[in-house]
């Protein structure tokens, strides 16, 4: 087959509005085929909903097209997509004879659960998290396919704070789903991307689910926006640690981690005040160097950070992760022994013991004072989170222009779905320790001891900090001095992590 054109942007008003007449959308794909089917195609595994779709209605017959990228009858696809011919001219569709086949991945998504019908385009064969690796789309260099949405992209898109703002910025842009995410909220879009193909799919992808065109601009990091400065910034960057740059998608064609770093390091200077960066990043775990340390050295000076690791693997598991995703496990035994050696070496001469997987999250905020918490937490998580995280950084502003005397004049309250467990033998007059336990947000945990316990049960906003430890204090038969002393750092630790909520009320004690 040769190789077909890229679709144009023409008449996908209409495209749109027969995609969702015949109900081809997120939640219409999973009426028809199941949780598990649907799930199933996520990691490119067609059998389940092939034998969903051996019907001959309207939307079995869009998913074989574009879902399962099989060739539909002509006459069966016109009753199914009336511009089925408009699309064909379009270049979204090849016909062959009596057959039609897609050229593009055209996949439904539930964006940010608002209701709205959105569609991701990208290359054929290139559904992310594939037990056979990426595809190969006819005339098109494998270095330069566009994958479509995937864990990844979901995770970001589900910790960007999403408030509104005058534009924003998707480095690094692939399919365009950020920049899709991001034309709900920001008044301006910009999108860049090394490959010029991931451009033209970003536009199809906005121009699908009816956004509006971002500004598109082609290069590496911030070259493509120069001083320009935004309000968010969001990277889903080529952040594969490998020994060289084989695809463009994935791997920087840096050396380690320094496209993480240079992306980290940079995005200050390109931040409006009070702005967000937000990214995915892998950083290597080296011999002799704490990496909450190393990644803590990478933030831009009037910048807070939040980082979070979410996985460690070790160099091989790494390596083969990489291998499969490149589809070289299915190679020459030989070549594919040869690939992984020269990752392992690689590894070896930047003494890598491991490779971490997180997200990074900037706002800029000038203070000389800034706050940078590094941290593992590998625990389930509640998404959307970008709310969460826009307020954990508002606590940090809290904390910061609060000293002991201040805090303990402020009022507070316990957050929602915060439980207390106490832990100790069965019959004990009393428990070995108390637990508090978020069922939001990151939904910690941490032990505190009785007066901690006492003080959040009661914070409700109506008394100051200082009044409820002189009541508990005079309880327990202590010094209430003494316990307005020791109790500050405790306070701080229970709104750093989000168990307690300062109130806009507040008051001298």
């Amino acid at each position: 087959m040769s190789k077909p054109s890229l679709p144009t942007t023409e008449h996908t008003a209409r495209l749109r509005d027969a995609l969702r007449k015949a109900a081809f959308t997120a939640d219409g794909c999973l009426d028809l085929l199941g949780a598990g089917a649907y799930a199933a195609l996520s990691r490119a595994e067609t059998v389940p909903a092939l034998r969903a779709t051996r019907g001959d209605g309207p939307l079995e017959s869009l998913v074989r097209l574009f879902l399962l990228q099989r060739p539909v009858p002509y006459a069966a696809l016109r009753r199914a997509l009336p511009v089925t011919d408009e699309a064909i001219a379009g270049g979204w569709l090849l016909r062959d004879g009596d057959e039609v086949r897609a050229t593009v991945d055209v996949r439904p998504y539930a964006g940010d659960g608002a209701g709205e019908d959105w569609w991701i385009v990208s290359d054929l064969g290139c559904a992310v998290g594939g037990a056979n690796g990426i595809g190969t789309t006819p005339g098109v260099d494998r270095a330069d396919l566009v994958l479509g949405v995937g864990g990844a992209s979901t995770t970001l898109a589900g910790i960007t704070v999403r408030e509104p703002v005058g534009s924003a910025l998707d480095l690094g842009t692939g399919s365009g789903v950020q920049a899709l995410h991001a034309s709900r909220h920001a008044t301006q879009v910009t999108a860049t991307d090394l490959n010029p193909r991931a451009l033209h799919f970003a536009r199809l992808t906005l121009a699908l689910s009816g956004a509006a065109e971002p500004v598109l601009r082609q290069g590496s990091l911030f070259e493509p926006v120069g001083d320009e400065r935004y309000d968010l910034i969001v990277s889903n960057p080529p952040f594969v640690i490998s020994p060289g740059s084989r695809f463009t998608y994935r791997d920087g064609g840096m050396s380690g981690d320094d496209l993480c770093r240079t992306l980290v390091q940079e995005a200050g200077a390109h931040l409006n005040d009070g702005g967000y960066c937000q990214l995915l990043a892998n950083w290597q775990h080296t011999d002799g160097e704490d990496w909450r340390e190393r990644l803590s050295s990478w933030v831009p000076r009037g910048c807070d950070a939040w980082i979070v690791q979410r996985e460690v693997q070790d160099v091989t598991q790494y390596a083969e992760l990489w291998l499969r995703d490149g589809g070289d496990h299915l190679a020459d035994p030989a070549a594919y022994a040869a690939r992984y050696d020269a990752w392992l070496d690689a590894f070896e001469q930047r003494k890598v013991k491991g490779v971490g997987f997180g997200w990074i999250t900037l706002r800029k905020t000038g203070s000389d004072r800034p706050s940078v918490i590094a941290e593992e937490w590998p625990h389930p998580v509640e998404q959307p989170l970008g709310p969460h995280i826009a307020t954990w950084f508002g606590r940090q502003d809290f904390l910061r222009t609060h000293d002991d005397a201040a805090l303990l004049a402020a009022r507070f309250r316990l957050a929602d779905e915060v439980v207390q467990e106490q832990v100790g033998l069965p019959g004990a007059e009393d428990p070995e320790h108390v637990v508090l336990r978020a069922n939001r947000g990151m939904r910690r945990a941490t032990k505190v001891d009785t007066v901690g316990a006492g003080f959040a049960g009661v914070c409700d906003g109506s008394l100051t900090a200082g009044a409820i430890l002189d009541a508990i204090a005079q309880l327990l038969g202590e010094d209430p001095v003494v316990l307005r002393d020791r109790t500050p750092d405790a306070i701080r630790m229970l709104v750093e992590q989000g168990f307690l909520e300062p109130h806009p009320a507040t008051a001298r004690a």
